[in-house]
């Protein structure tokens, strides 16, 4: 049974069903009619009845419908019988007569039907008294009159007997068996999970973008999902098809034009146009065509008519591929022409129409699919926007315009996920028409997202991009949309870079554009280079951008306002919007604006607290950068990963992340990972006590009393310096370092700036007035937005409080850091807090009474954890995430007085020890 699901994926519910029928059959007897799509998986589930059976100890009779014999009697009979031939002389003379003359092992007049019937089933009779039978008939819908009469007779009879029958046939099909009140299955499509196991198992090497629209067009049909990749594959056009009508390999193309090749031929011309129409609206086809042509291929099942919703849906998606490839040229084309009349309204669709019906170069067709790739890109489609001028660089009268789209398409592709897109062949297909087309800046861009995804050295790529604007004939215009798209891929090169030198390049640049850059990158070029210098002047232009930015604008602004808020901590106002770019490359989208997306709310969810969710979209970008093709963006969420395990105390896999990515970044020229790198390391030596070690690492960031200029994260380990300079004696180095916060104005570029301002002046001094700024802070319910600095702001003025002797109002600070912590999972920082509180003389009240407000739930999935399960092997227990998990175990540590899960098992046996009373109050 284990090897049969190996084979067979998703099929155990149907390989269950298939052992209780054998027992079944070897108990009383029983029957079985399997109806199924065409490669839905008959033949499979048939032959793995077959090794059951034969494992059960069953003797396995076998015969196939075959339309070339539908005509000869008693043929599926004969295929049945045949293996008992030498038994038929067992049979009675009045018996074994008919039967031999029916099966042609004899001559004789043409026998009764009634006799046939009873000597097939006194001879199967005979034969399963000394081992039990399983008679198997595939493809039912061929099996001639006087077999299926045969087989029916027996059908109703089994059950007196060790025998088994069953049969199966297409669904839609018609047969001569009378099956009425006898068991019949329906054999379903595979679940998404089993199609995704099942092409993942056979072609482990299929680009994630191909096993989608793989999985997509089969709608669970193992024939497809294993026909389909391999036509993919050899098929280079596939890449930009518009639509989803692909071509089908010969296996797929007999099982589905079966079903058409009878229907009258204007219904085969409606369900062409109906196929190439793609939307199945109704009213525009019955403007085209009568749709009572429809009814033939209603009646077979090929489609139905939704009438709720106007709608005509095939039952299957690859259908119309059938559809398609069953018609000729010339219907192809005129049902093309069709629809573009029919479409005069809708541009972008006639456009595509009009080129299906295109053969040679047409400059008027080519134009208007080029104006529908601008539409298109502005739905947030590049790869239909690639499609489109793929197609429109095809139908180009000129080999400069051929070459503009071909470039035009390859940028696309790269802004869209990177090698995956042909970008490449592209470029040189471009090359070839036209070599002057490569030194436009669309092309200079696409070049350069290449050269990042082939690991390409930064540096190059830098030069490559700012050499071809400063050349570029754009007259520094700063509507020229190739100019814009260049410069913005520019600060992302510097970005990456992270030296003042190309910073100013940038500066430089962009203080060129005429009149003025756009208010995009105007606002990306103050908040994102030296944000301590010159981000405020910039925070009214970005505030205006946020409160009117909505799901109107297009994805590409959208990710870039989410990039120019990272550094000035406005990322949690774009959490809807940076949600819906999640959403957009979860359900098929183009992935690059997804991984800014899961970037951004990544960082937010860091200084949020919202650690269970920031790690699952920390992990979830990763795994896209592998599996969509855009590596190079894998050290953003290395950088995320190591921040939440040095977070919770998980210091060798922050440590190791870490050196991942300097090792990855440096031979790259990506310099922002070798700093960025020091940020992790910092938090897991502060979460050990090690704060020499931090101080040495936030130092690497930024030195103390000075917040270092063109470093963004400057601006995220302020607090980290200061703490690690006073526990490190470094009392003046803090104070500086407090200073040059003060100097810089940090409190004005956001919140929590200005929160960590109070937090660092009430550290580094003895002012009560500093004191009291930073209790007025906290007392804000706005200081709660962010987290982790107000509870490590919380646990270090705690501390200092304490040390003062100030108990009650050091253990007011502790304790609403130790709830922080607890519900972030910061298990060093929790253990710390408590250690701190105990130290103030504070002591738990007395676990019964804490643990007696546990939930139920709360109460189960401790008692789980303190006996050693992990939160993972809880969710799989109780049927949770594992995040879920996480969060009831934090409120129980809460309740229960208690730092850990280490504390958890004395925590719950206390609670079950009774009062002295005895009377359980």
């Amino acid at each position: 049974m284990e090897d049969l699901l190996d084979d067979l994926y998703g099929r155990e519910v149907e390989l269950a069903r298939i052992g209780r029928f054998l027992e079944s059959v070897r108990s009383t007897g029983d029957t079985r009619l399997v109806r199924g799509e065409p490669g839905v998986g008959k033949s499979a589930l048939f032959n793995a009845t077959v090794d059951l059976a034969n494992d059960a100890g069953l003797r396995v009779l076998r015969a196939t419908g075959a339309e070339f014999e539908v005509d000869i009697s008693y043929s599926v009979l004969n295929q049945l019988l045949l293996p008992l031939r030498d038994e038929l002389h067992h049979l009675p003379a009045g018996l074994r007569d008919p039967l031999t003359v029916a099966l042609g092992f004899g001559p004789g007049s043409p026998p009764a039907a009634l006799l046939v019937c009873n000597a097939a089933l006194s001879l199967l009779a005979a034969a399963a008294q000394q081992k039990p039978i399983l008679l198997m008939v595939d493809d039912v819908q061929w099996v001639d009159r006087p077999s299926a009469v045969a087989l029916s007779f027996i059908a109703r009879r089994v059950q007196r007997h060790p025998i088994g029958l069953v049969v199966s046939t297409r669904t839609a099909t018609e047969n001569f068996l009378e099956w009425r009140g006898l068991a019949e299955v329906e054999v379903p499509p595979l679940s998404r999970e089993a199609s995704e196991r099942l092409v993942a198992a056979r072609f482990p090497q299929l680009p994630a973008r191909l096993r989608q629209r793989v999985l997509d067009l089969a709608a669970g049909n193992p024939l497809a999902l294993v026909e389909l990749p391999a036509t993919f594959l050899q098929s280079e056009a596939n890449n930009w098809q518009p639509n989803e009508v692909v071509p089908l390999s010969e296996r797929l193309q007999q099982l589905f034009s079966a079903r058409i090749s009878d229907l009258p031929e204007a219904t085969r011309r409606l369900l062409l146009i109906a196929t190439f129409e793609g939307h199945g609206d109704i009213r525009l086809l019955r403007g085209i065509s009568d749709l009572t042509d429809l009814a033939p291929a209603e009646r077979a099942q090929i489609l139905r008519v939704e009438d709720a919703n106007g709608r005509l849906v095939f039952r299957h998606p690859l259908m119309k591929s059938a559809i398609v490839a069953s018609a000729t040229h010339e219907e192809r084309r005129l049902a093309h022409l069709v629809l573009a009349d029919a479409l005069a309204a809708d541009q972008e669709r006639r456009a595509w129409h009009l080129a299906a019906a295109t053969a040679g170069p047409d400059e008027n067709v080519a134009t208007l699919l080029d104006r529908a790739a601008h539409k298109i890109l502005q739905r947030g489609d590049p790869l239909g926007a690639i499609a489109a001028l793929v197609r429109a660089a095809d139908l180009s009268a000129t080999t400069a315009e051929r070459a503009r789209r071909l470039v035009q398409a390859a940028y696309l592709g790269a802004e869209a996920g990177g090698v995956g897109y042909g970008i490449g062949a592209l470029l040189d297909t471009a090359r070839a028409t036209s070599p002057d087309s490569v030194a436009s800046l669309p092309a200079a861009t696409a070049a350069v997202l290449l050269m990042l995804e082939n690991d390409g050295d930064v540096r190059t790529a830098l030069g490559l991009l700012a050499g071809a604007i400063e050349t570029g004939d754009h007259a520094w215009r700063a509507d020229d949309p190739a100019l814009e798209e260049a410069m913005h891929h520019l600060l992302n090169l510097c970005w990456y870079r992270y030296t003042p030198e190309d910073w100013a390049t940038f500066l430089r640049l962009v203080d060129r554009l005429e009149p003025a850059p756009s208010d995009v990158l105007a606002v990306m070029s103050r908040t994102i280079p030296d944000p301590v210098r010159t981000a405020a002047p910039a925070l009214p232009a970005l505030d205006a951008l946020l409160a009117t930015l909505t799901d109107g604008d297009d994805l590409t602004r959208i990710q870039r306002v989410g990039s120019a808020a990272v550094y000035v901590d406005r990322l949690g106002e774009m959490r809807n919007l940076s949600w819906r770019l999640v959403r957009y490359g979860r359900e098929g989208g183009a992935p690059r604006r997804q991984l800014g997306a899961l970037m951004h709310l990544c960082l937010d969810d860091y200084f949020a607290g919202r650690w269970d969710e920031g790690e699952e979209l920390a992990e979830e970008g990763q795994d896209l950068c592998t599996t969509r093709g855009l590596k190079f963006l894998t050290w953003n969420f290395l950088y995320c990963r190591a921040l939440f395990a040095a977070g919770r105390g998980r210091v060798g896999e922050a440590v190791k992340l870490a050196d991942e990515l300097t090792l990855w970044g440096r031979p790259r020229g990506v310099g922002v990972t070798a700093t960025i790198a020091h940020h992790p390391r910092a938090l897991a030596a502060a979460a050990q006590g090690d704060f020499e070690a931090a101080y040495r690492h936030v130092c690497a960031i930024s030195p103390a009393g000075l917040l270092a200029p063109y470093v963004g994260p400057a601006t995220y380990v302020m607090f980290d310096l200061v703490e690690a300079a006073l526990r490190t004696g470094r009392t003046a180095e803090a104070r500086a370092h407090a200073d040059a916060m003060r100097a810089a104005d940090v409190s004005a570029l956001s919140p929590r700036m200005a929160l960590v301002q109070r937090g660092v002046d009430a550290l580094v001094s003895d002012d009560e007035e500093a004191d009291g700024r930073l209790e007025e802070a906290l007392a804000d319910s706005a200081a709660e937005r962010w987290l982790v600095d107000a509870s490590r702001i919380r646990l270090a003025f705690g501390e200092k409080l304490r040390r003062r002797k100030a108990f009650p109002a050091a253990r007011v600070h502790l304790l609403n850091a130790r709830t922080g912590f607890a519900a972030m999972g910061a298990e060093p920082w929790l253990t710390r807090t408590v250690d701190e509180l105990r130290a103030t003389g504070h002591r738990p009240a007395a676990a019964r009474s804490t643990a007696a407000a546990l939930t139920a739930q709360e109460r189960e999935i401790a008692h789980l954890a303190a006996g050693g399960l992990s939160n993972k092997q809880i969710a799989e227990r109780l049927f949770l995430s594992h995040r879920t998990v996480g969060a009831h175990l934090h409120r129980t540590f809460r309740k229960l007085g208690i730092a850990s899960r280490a504390g958890l098992r004395d925590a719950l046996s206390r609670r079950q020890t009774p009062p002295e009373d005895g009377t359980g109050n």
